[in-house]
Formats: structure tokens, sequence, C-alpha cells
């Protein structure tokens, strides 16, 4: 009887550790996108593009010239321009 509690106890606690684990990954912004940058909440984000720009990525961007602004314009078409 003693052995059933000790493996209860510890499944327990490892189920709690995993769920405080898992629920600091939970991310509310698709990577690619900015800060508030995302209108819909929804769970479906099939459709869901950022604006173009370095201002509307997540991550800051050191240069950013005018071949990277037309190839990020250009998503997601199949073709980017051409420089």
């Amino acid at each position: 009887m003693f052995s059933v509690l000790k493996i209860a106890s510890t499944l327990a606690v490892g189920y709690t550790v995993y769920r405080m684990f898992t629920a600091r990954q939970e991310q509310t912004e698709p990577a690619a996108f900015a800060p508030g940058e995302t209108s819909d909440t929804s769970s479906s984000r099939f459709a869901d593009v950022r604006n173009a720009g370095p201002d509307s990525m997540r991550s800051d961007v050191d240069d950013w010239d005018k071949v990277d602004q037309a190839a990020d314009e250009s998503f997601p078409a199949s073709d980017p321009p051409a420089y």
C-alpha cells in the first residue's frame, strides 16, 4: 500500500511540474508578429500574414535596405523582385 502512495505522489508532482513548464512555453503572439500586431484572437491562424517592414517584426533589424523591403513586401508571392 505504501508503494502505491509513493507512485501516486510522484506522478502528481511530475504532472504539476510538467504543467508549470508548459504554461510558460505558451505564446500569445505568433513568432513572426510584433507585439500587438495581430487583431484576430481565434485559434485558426491559417491566413494570418504580418505587415511588411521591420516595424512589424518581433526581432530588431540592424540594417534594412530597399532589397529587404521589396522582398518582404512581395511575400507570399512565388517570385520575389529581381535586384
